[in-house]
C-alpha cells in the first residue's frame, strides 16, 4: 500500500539525513562519543521505520513513535557513563532522542515542525558554549 512516489520517499530520507549531520556537526565539534554519523543514522532510521510503517504496512503513527522513542531510549541509554558520582552523555542521549523524534517528524511529512526542531536543538547546544565563553 504505496501512495507515494519513490522520488518523495528519497527526499524524506536525504532530510531526515541532513537535518541529523546538522545536529551531530555540533556533537562532533564538542568531541562527545555520539556525533555526525551517530546522529545522521539515528535520523535516517526513525524516518525509515516511520515511512515503511505507514506507508507498506498502514501502521498507526502513534504506535511507530511509541516504538521509536522505546528503541532509542536504549542507544542513548549506551552513550550515559556514570563514574565516581560524576555523570556524563546526558545531554548527548537528549539530542540522539531529539533527532529521533525529528526523524520521525520527516516521515510523516511534517517538514516545518522537523527544521525548526533542529533549530531548536542547534540552539539550545550551543548555549554551553555562549555562556562558557563569556
Amino acid at each position: 500500500m504505496v501512495n507515494m512516489f519513490p522520488v518523495e520517499m528519497i527526499i524524506k530520507l536525504l532530510l531526515a539525513v541532513a537535518l541529523g549531520i546538522l545536529v551531530g556537526t555540533e556533537r562532533e565539534i564538542s568531541h562527545k562519543p555520539a556525533g555526525l554519523r551517530t546522529h545522521a543514522l539515528v535520523s535516517l532510521g526513525a524516518c525509515l521505520f516511520t515511512m515503511v510503517s505507514i506507508y507498506y504496512f498502514d501502521a498507526d503513527p502513534a504506535r511507530i513513535a511509541a516504538g521509536i522513542v522505546t528503541g532509542i531510549g536504549f542507544v542513548g541509554a549506551g552513550s550515559i557513563i556514570a563514574s565516581r558520582g560524576h555523570v556524563q552523555g546526558i545531554t548527548t542521549a537528549a539530542s540522539l532522542w531529539c533527532v529521533a523524534a525529528i526523524g520521525l517528524a520527516v516521515g510523516v511529512g511534517a517538514y516545518v515542525l522537523a527544521i525548526v526542531s533542529v533549530v531548536l536543538v542547534f540552539i539550545i547546544l550551543w548555549l554551553k558554549r555562549a555562556v562558557k565563553d563569556k
